[in-house]
């Protein structure tokens, strides 16, 4: 009978309401990191400002996220995606226009308004984390990451227009992915919108229309 006992498979209990809690918890260390980070740096914030400002302990914070680096990652991935479901953000129904446009034209008009909504929510964390890049090993590596992928949404984006019509003359796929991974620069954002007080709709105008006159036929 004991070894019967010893051999059952034990059944997990979730309770809902723990894992809520627990998400809530998560939520509120990301807005407070987010918010420190961007007012304070990176370097200069430590895990125990972060608890302070979230009304929890350190401890939470560590246990939730572990090192600062992860959090850091964590934000990024948050800010970029919109929220914190494990969904691709060329997945998400904000970038669906992109690949649902009819011509070139239509897909970088709707692409110029992702690169709006993407600069809305992680300008000022991309910052962090380039000023950040000089002084911590980890946000180095992620800098480049960052970078990475953006690259990596440009040449997904050019690939697609290729499919829908021709690029200007002479350009060569890698010049419209190196091409369009500058224009999707979130420092752009920051310089026009946030520095420079430009609506969103003038900002977003303008990205398009350049990205039309870099890639695209005349």
């Amino acid at each position: 009978m004991s070894d019967v006992k010893a051999n059952r498979t034990r059944r997990q209990y979730r309770s809902p309401t723990r894992d809520e809690n627990a998400r809530r918890t998560r939520q509120a260390i990301v807005a407070a990191a987010s918010e420190l980070f961007v007012e304070r740096g990176y370097t200069a914030t430590s895990l125990a400002d972060i608890a302070a400002a979230a009304g929890v302990a350190r401890p939470t914070v560590f246990a939730a996220f572990g090192a600062k680096s992860a959090l850091l990652r964590q934000i990024l991935d948050q800010a970029l995606a919109g929220d914190d479901q494990p969904v691709a953000v060329a997945d998400r129904p904000w970038f669906r226009p992109v690949w649902e446009a009819a011509t070139p034209g239509a897909a970088l008009d709707a692409y110029a308004e992702v690169c709006v909504i993407i600069g809305r929510r992680a300008a000022r964390l991309f910052e962090v984390v380039r000023r950040a890049a000089d002084d911590a090993p980890e946000a180095a590596e992620l800098w480049q990451t960052l970078q990475a992928n953006r690259l990596a949404g440009a040449a997904m984006v050019v690939t697609h227009l290729q499919k829908l019509g021709d690029l200007a003359p002479g350009l060569t796929t890698r010049q419209a992915t190196d091409t369009l991974w500058f224009f999707n620069d979130p420092a752009h954002y920051a310089a026009l919108v946030l520095q420079r007080s430009w609506p969103e709709s003038t900002f977003r105008d303008w990205l398009a229309r350049r990205m039309r006159q870099a890639l695209l036929p005349i």
